[in-house]
């Protein structure tokens, strides 16, 4: 929350990312000198301000000599005989900032008494001898120690300096422009990190970089946040106690300025790995009260003096139900004793013991038993959570954001536990995050914003993401997330490049978003139907080329960071993904006796030894800096555990005969010829689509041939006549549109080698006078599915001020529409609903269905579902529920570490979508009016498919088409994330 007043300046490194700059390299009108001809101003804190304000002062100090050269004096006063100074103190706490104040020179109104607030200005004439001072006054601790690290971040410093190699820019001049700039505070009052799921990779590296997770490993994690205005950490605890592994781990937090707690399983500042130490008797508050008490009573007591938010309420060990089945009741009653009894231990540090922070994370099970009844006393913050898949279970409702706790959310940026661990990189796109945080927001989860960030190295993007939106969502709308990604690429490489940088890790995320990779199977993306697998082959090469050229035109300063932030992650997820698809191609090619199976089978142990090569790369950059940190085994996943280490997926090996046997395989089917009972019959061509399909003529025996390939219609377009086999061939079908008769027509292809074999192929053709591209302005064509892409609405109304908007690149498309504001209130169709239109052919009477694509939110209100409405032209919309027929997948599992208890959430979250169906009676062939009608907000629309009978396997679906009569130039459609390849076109 920001007021400032000056003229913007670009260059690299001359603002915080999202900020105003106020930093020029060279002398400007009226600014303020920093650094000028070799000489520094001198840094100036006073010796009774916070430990941590003079820490930070100490970086600063640090920071100005990383860019210039030159490093100023850091002093308790003024130095004699220098004519300026950097003023740096706390109100309240420092003597000179508080004359200042007094005397009138400094206005401080603006962040007096606020929470983390901080105001930077230029004073003429601060006290006698000093002629000018650069102002740096926080309201509090922390609010001082971002304006320090403001500072820093303007004059060239990434927060991620240390943690990303990310180089520093030199200057030798800084200067300040004359401004005020004034942050009034966070939205959000806690924002942290968790360091969890930290084996192998993060403990390894800090067990040989710093000997464990010590002081000296926190002070960097502290210093990092800091730097990213974020204030809060749940500390590492797979094998782990923070406050015992090093006793000076809690004494630095403190004096670094971090709020300190535990996991949303260790309660009253108690680290699980405490309890296996100290602990006797049972984990269970029924059979064993007294001992947990105690042990509970200790870590109060030894914390006592340091700034943490205390959790409350009890699960089982190892972050398992307290409980399994039982009485719902008694669970409850069982609970809110344990609150009791934990809310007198706290009284023992504070007699009030509603001054003493505390939350209580409603996690599984938990919120289950809040559901039912829980009583959770006013001032305790509800801390809720999401599904472990960034999809947010539950928010307060409006009685709830009365509560003097007020509440946060526990998110989730990596994950152990169903269906598939995720752990290896970011896989979490920006705006789906901005999408659920925006509505964490907007219902008053403004407390606590804490997410799961596994080994942090990984996940530098989504971090800063988070922290920066906590500190402000306001500021961050979904129309600048791309402004954020493009700012933080010229931060960290300069200019030259930035647009393409942030271009390649909104994309990586995006990619890996759509199918986290340790979700990937052979068979995940399909291998014979819209080309799917050959289009995912081909974003994510072209991706790796472009991550690659610009690699090599960056300095050589730039490598390591780029290595880490931008090229790893791309072309690591890229070998992944053709792995498993290489993977898929082998097993199905050995079915169809391809000879091709084996240079498969080859491929894939190229690319599982080149992923290994690339973590190898990872690890030694910076003579071995990060090894260990990309350690996280990723491939080979069976079950929800990951793997001990990366396994090879089990691969065919064909026996190739001897002599020339060809074989012929076609779009659509997984069959091959000849050989196979069933004749091969390629897909309907229609004169509005205008598709093409592929026919692959391949080598089953040792040797190669040659093949002729002929039609028996002369408006049969084939690209090749002939050919000769020795790798696969792929020769293309389409048809002279010109020329084809008009109504239904059909065709043989013919295939043959050398008048010893021949495969004959049958198609179709459908030519309409009647309706053409021209005149029929809508979507679809004479066959179908027709599948659009939401956005692609050509009408939509508003209601109240209440409407689709869109979120740009959410999901799988170029982006999803959703209910603008997020809180409007349920709206029942066909009365006062927003709604989209889509004009759509439908070339038969009869029975379609419509599948509505959307992101995989969950009910974040007790008293509404994920509800959207369909209808065709006047007809009544139909309400679709996404949580009708969900029953419990195991009602004596509800709340344990599966997942939510519905039985299609594990679908819906590999998938990373969901997809709503509903079914409606076209009364004769036409253009007609498809309509989706808002029902409860927090729906994100994504792609609609309207079909009849089954549609082919895939993981995406039939690809989006332009509006007929518009840009029939498929390279221009807007959703060109998942391009169609030139050779389909």
């Amino acid at each position: 929350m920001q007021m400032v007043v000056f003229c913007a300046l670009a260059a690299r490194g001359s603002a915080a990312l999202g900020d105003v700059p106020f930093i020029a390299f060279r002398p400007n009108s009226g600014a303020f000198a920093l650094v000028e001809n070799k000489t520094a101003a001198p840094l100036v804190v006073d010796a009774t301000d916070w430990l941590g304000v003079r820490r930070a002062a100490g970086d600063l100090q640090a920071d100005i000599e990383r860019v210039s050269a030159m490093k100023p004096s850091l002093t308790n006063t003024a130095p004699v005989g220098q004519k300026t100074a950097v003023l740096i103190g706390t109100l309240g706490h420092s003597p000179l900032l508080d004359g200042l104040v007094r005397s009138g020179k400094l206005d401080t109104v603006a962040i007096a008494g606020r929470w983390e607030a901080f105001v930077i200005q230029l004073v003429e004439n601060p006290q006698p001898g000093l002629d000018r001072a650069l102002v740096i006054a926080g309201s509090d601790k922390r609010g001082t120690i971002y304006g320090i690290y403001e500072l820093s971040e303007q004059i060239g410093v990434s927060p991620w300096y240390w943690w990303a190699d990310v180089p520093v820019p030199r200057h030798e001049a800084l200067y300040i422009k004359p401004a005020r700039l004034i942050e009034t505070g966070p939205a959000v009052r806690y924002r942290g990190i968790f360091l969890n799921d930290e084996a192998p990779a993060l403990t390894g590296w800090a067990k040989e970089k710093f000997g464990g997770l010590n002081s000296a490993f926190y002070a960097k994690v502290f210093e990092l946040l800091l730097r990213l205005r974020a204030n809060y950490l749940w500390p590492a605890m797979w094998s782990n106690a923070f406050n015992e592994d090093d006793p000076a781990n809690a004494l630095l937090a403190d004096d670094y300025g971090i709020a300190m707690g535990t996991s949303h399983h260790e309660p009253m500042i108690r680290a699980q790995q405490e309890w296996k130490h100290h602990g006797t008797g049972a984990w269970n508050y029924s059979t064993n009260s007294d001992v947990l008490k105690k042990f509970w009573a200790d870590g109060i007591r030894r914390n006592r003096n340091f700034e943490s938010i205390v959790t409350i309420g009890m699960r089982g060990d190892g972050d398992e139900p307290m409980t399994k089945g039982g009485d719902m009741k008694a669970n409850i009653a069982l609970l809110e004793r344990i609150v009791a009894d934990q809310r007198a231990l706290l009284a023992s540090i504070n007699p009030d013991v509603t001054k003493v922070p505390q939350l209580w994370a409603l996690y599984k099970e938990v919120a289950d038993y809040y559901e039912h009844g829980m009583k959770v006393p006013d001032d305790i913050t509800l801390l809720w959570c999401d599904d472990n898949w960034g999809n947010i279970r539950r928010l307060p409702t409006e009685k709830e954001r009365a509560r003097l706790g007020g509440a946060g959310v526990y998110y989730h940026f990596d994950y152990v536990g169903t269906p598939r661990s995720y752990k290896w990189l970011n896989t979490n796109p920006l705006p789906k995050i901005w999408e659920q945080m925006d509505l964490a927001f907007d219902y008053g989860a403004d407390r606590i914003w804490i997410v799961n960030v596994g080994d942090l190295k990984p996940m530098e993007i989504p971090i800063e993401f988070f922290m920066r939106m906590a500190w402000d969502p306001k500021a961050m709308p979904k129309e600048k997330i791309a402004d954020f990604t493009r700012h933080w690429a010229e931060r960290e490489f300069g200019p030259a490049h930035a647009a393409e940088i942030a271009d390649i890790v909104a994309k990586y995320a995006k990619y890996n978003g759509w199918r986290k990779p340790e979700l990937l199977e052979p068979k995940t993306f399909s291998l014979v139907n819209y080309q799917e697998a050959e289009r995912v082959l081909e974003v994510w090469r072209t991706l790796t080329a472009q991550a690659e050229k610009i690699y090599a035109q960056l300095s050589p300063e730039m490598h390591d960071a780029f290595y880490q932030l931008v090229l790893y992650p791309t072309k690591a997820s890229a070998t992944v993904v053709e792995l498993y698809i290489a993977t898929g191609q082998n097993r199905l090619y050995a079915t169809q006796g391809r000879a091709s199976a084996n240079d498969r089978a080859q491929r894939v142990r190229e690319l599982f030894k080149q992923d290994q090569e690339l973590s190898d790369a990872y690890h030694q950059l910076g003579g071995g800096r990060w090894n260990h940190m990309m350690d996280q085994p990723h491939i080979g996943y069976t079950n929800w555990r990951d793997p001990k280490t990366n396994i090879m997926p089990e691969l065919a090996k064909l026996k190739i005969a001897p002599g020339a046997l060809m074989g012929v395989a076609i779009e659509g089917s997984d069959a091959a010829w000849p050989g196979n009972a069933k004749a091969p019959k390629l897909s309907t061509f229609d004169s509005i689509n205008q598709q093409r399909h592929w026919i692959d003529v391949f080598r089953r025996g040792a040797e190669s041939f040659d093949f002729k390939i002929s039609a028996d219609q002369p408006w049969v377009k084939l690209n090749v006549a002939s050919g000769s086999v020795d790798q696969d061939q792929r020769v293309w079908v389409s048809i002279d549109w010109n020329d084809i008769p008009v109504g239904e027509n059909s065709a043989v292809v013919t295939v043959s080698r050398a008048g010893v074999e021949n495969v004959q192929i049958q198609m179709n053709a459908i030519r309409s006078d009647k309706f053409t591209r021209q005149n029929v302005r809508a979507f679809g064509g004479l066959t179908g599915p027709t599948a659009i892409a939401a956005e692609s609405a050509t009408r939509g109304t508003v209601v109240g001020g209440v409407r689709w908007e869109r979120i740009p690149d959410y999901g799988c498309g170029a982006s999803g529409v959703s209910i603008f504001p997020t809180t409007a209130a349920i709206a029942l169709p066909p009365k006062k609903s927003p709604r989209l239109e889509y004009p759509i052919f439908i070339p038969n009477a009869g029975e379609v269905l419509v599948d509505l694509i959307t992101g995989p939110s969950l009910n974040i209100q007790p008293d509404r579902g994920v509800r959207i409405a369909v209808s065709f032209d006047d007809q009544p919309p139909q309400i679709v529920d996404a949580f009708a027929d969900q029953s419990y997948a195991d009602s004596s599992k509800r709340g344990d570490t599966s997942s939510p208890p519905i039985q299609d959430w594990g679908k819906w979250v590999k998938d990373n979508a969901r997809t709503l169906r509903s079914t409606h009676k076209i009364e004769k062939a036409g253009v007609h009016t498809l309509k989706v009608w808002m029902v409860d907000p927090g729906v994100v629309l994504e792609k609609l498919v309207v079909y009849t009978g089954d549609l082919p396997p895939s993981y995406f679906g039939p690809l989006e088409k332009p509006l007929n009569g518009s840009d029939l130039d498929l390279k221009a459609i807007p959703v060109a994330t998942m391009p169609t390849p030139s050779a389909s076109r």
